[in-house]
């Protein structure tokens, strides 16, 4: 491509409205542009990596057999509703009606239309096993789009779907585009971590997150020092190792407490540790009112929360909501006598003689033991902390930030049973289809690499997904024995179908090495003053290294730049 000819632009400062260094990078560059917020254009030299990234993963899905297709992205409602998937994504869905009144969405995922195909060639046990995929955008009405393309309300995402008639089947399918994706991953250039992580409103068996580490990751992925175990935040057990407490139990009392709502001020008012008390934390959970008590120094964990009410969603109860139960304004809640259902977290029933709020404006009650309240449940709701015991091996745990960039969902026969997705089996028997899925977002690698691969000049893309491999930069166009060799090697890559730009621009040196470094371009070719000696300059973008080559060499190294 010769930039005299192209759309190309990048920007010397910075992007105000972006927050992250690789938003920043990306528009600086001029491959992305946002028009809305959570919306972004791809233009041209992003469009160029971004296909790159869609054939990297393209080969690694059609070397395991996936055959693609392609999905609508306006779906009628229904098809949610029937899988029972409608209330669980409640407002994170668009929808629309038709001039008929007809009710339709805009597809955030496609688990249910990938059954309804998958019943034109399911009705043997003999049409089995089969693996459908997709490249193909989605939208999702995120609260708080930020990071760029890292959380957008519309993204483009491949989302595979395999097909077996038993859960055997589904494992080999699973292990084939685990494989798949570890492949698509490194072929990347990501440093990533593959991790454990909550099947949510997907459902199933299994889930597991492709994690690239970042720190504007808004994922903690928990790790262990002592061995290999690796988990999503969400879902990372609190292993209890709390010991029952020796105390003898006391009579409780109710001790006045004006002005002191917060643990801290609690904390403060009765010179006690943070972990004497427990925290009675009041959510609307579908609806309802919950109450869930946690020790006082951590933290409620919402999705196990979510997971073990087998809710949809929940959010802090209103200030109307809190005086309703509890009978007292905010900051007074406890578990002794509150009206709504209490799940307490199971480190609780080791403490003795802790403090909760009274259901009364400024008091709390102090010498609470668990025989003074009945919860529902008792179970793990607590966020892990760093340095908390390891689930595996009994060693700490670590925590780093993460972008999810891959997901795999073993979603077992959720989805066939509610879409009626059965096949017959040898003895004539119908049996529900075993069903996994697999997604990456492709804009969110994107991003992902270039927050892992850049520097104070700019992105640093690895070789296989640079918008261009090679940069031919003459330095001036006034002189013809430059120009004329700049074209030479230009029009031989042409020939060769290697993938070059010539920055022919009528500009200043330096703004086309800054522009060649900004976007990111692995290797450039600087046609200078040294042709008349018979030398070009070769500087590789990730060392820094420049080298002087002779002319009649560069060929070669071309080559091998395009062999890689």
């Amino acid at each position: 491509m010769k930039l005299s000819q192209s759309f190309f632009y990048t920007l010397r400062e910075n992007a105000k409205d972006e927050d992250s260094v690789s938003s920043n990078l990306l528009v600086r560059a001029g491959m992305i542009k946002k028009c809305s917020n959570g919306i972004y254009m791809i233009m041209p030299m992003g469009k160029k990596v971004l296909s790159k990234v869609e054939n990297i993963i393209r080969e690694e899905m059609d070397a395991k057999d996936a055959q693609e297709l392609l999905m609508p992205a306006l779906i009628p409602e229904d098809v949610y509703v029937q899988s029972g998937r409608r209330e669980a994504f409640g407002s994170n869905m668009f929808s629309l009606s038709d001039r008929y009144n007809k009710r339709y969405v805009l597809g955030p995922t496609h688990e249910e239309l990938f059954a309804v195909a998958s019943s034109m060639d399911g009705k043997s046990y003999k049409d089995f096993p089969y693996n459908l995929y997709q490249i193909q955008t989605k939208y999702r009405d995120e609260t708080r789009p930020r990071y760029g393309l890292i959380r957008v309300r519309e993204f483009i995402m491949k989302d595979a779907y395999t097909f077996d008639v038993d859960e055997a089947g589904l494992d080999v399918a699973y292990n084939k585009m685990y494989d798949a994706y570890c492949r698509i991953m490194d072929r990347l250039g990501l440093e990533y971590k593959i991790v454990k992580a909550d099947t949510g409103a997907m459902g199933g068996l299994l889930s597991e997150e492709y994690q690239a580490l970042s720190s504007i990751g808004e994922d903690v992925v928990v790790g262990c020092v002592g061995c290999d175990y690796s988990s999503n935040l969400e879902i990372t057990e609190v292993v209890d190792t709390m010991q029952d407490s020796t105390e003898e139990e006391l009579s409780m009392e109710v001790v006045d407490t004006p002005n002191a709502k917060t643990i801290e001020e609690v904390a403060a008012f009765f010179g006690k540790k943070e972990s004497d008390f427990v925290k009675t934390l009041l959510y609307n959970v579908d609806g309802k009112v919950i109450a869930f008590c946690i020790p006082g120094d951590r933290e409620l964990n919402e999705t196990k929360a979510l997971k073990l009410l087998g809710a949809n969603e929940m959010e802090m109860a209103s200030f109307e909501q809190v005086e309703q139960v509890t009978h007292a304004r905010v900051g007074f809640a406890g578990p002794v006598g509150i009206d709504c259902p209490v799940y307490m977290d199971r480190q609780i029933k080791h403490m003795k003689n802790f403090i909760v709020g009274a259901n009364q404006s400024d008091r709390h009650i102090k010498n609470v033991n668990c025989k003074d309240f009945t919860p529902v449940e008792v179970a793990d709701l607590c966020q892990v902390k760093e340095g908390d015991i390891c689930p595996k091996c009994g060693k700490k745990l670590t925590f780093q930030h993460g972008i999810e960039v891959g997901n795999l969902f073993k979603l077992g026969t959720k989805y066939s049973k509610s879409m009626n997705l059965y096949y017959t089996d040898a003895n004539n028997q119908l049996q529900p289809v075993w069903m996994g899925s697999y997604g990456i977002g492709l804009e969110r690698c994107m991003a992902a690499v270039a927050d892992q691969h850049h520097d104070d000049f700019g992105i640093k893309w690895p070789v296989e997904i640079a918008p261009f491999r090679l940069a031919i930069v003459p330095v001036s166009l006034k002189d013809e024995e430059q120009v004329k060799i700049a074209n030479d090697l230009y029009e031989y890559c042409k020939e060769h179908k290697f993938d070059v730009i010539l920055d022919d621009r009528n500009e200043r040196p330096g703004v086309k090495f800054k522009d060649m470094e900004l976007i990111g371009i692995p290797y450039r070719i600087t046609v200078g003053r040294g042709v008349k000696e018979g030398k070009l300059e070769w500087t590789d973008r990730y060392t820094g290294e420049k080298s002087e080559i002779a002319i009649e060499d560069v060929y070669s190294e071309i080559e091998k730049v395009f062999a890689m």
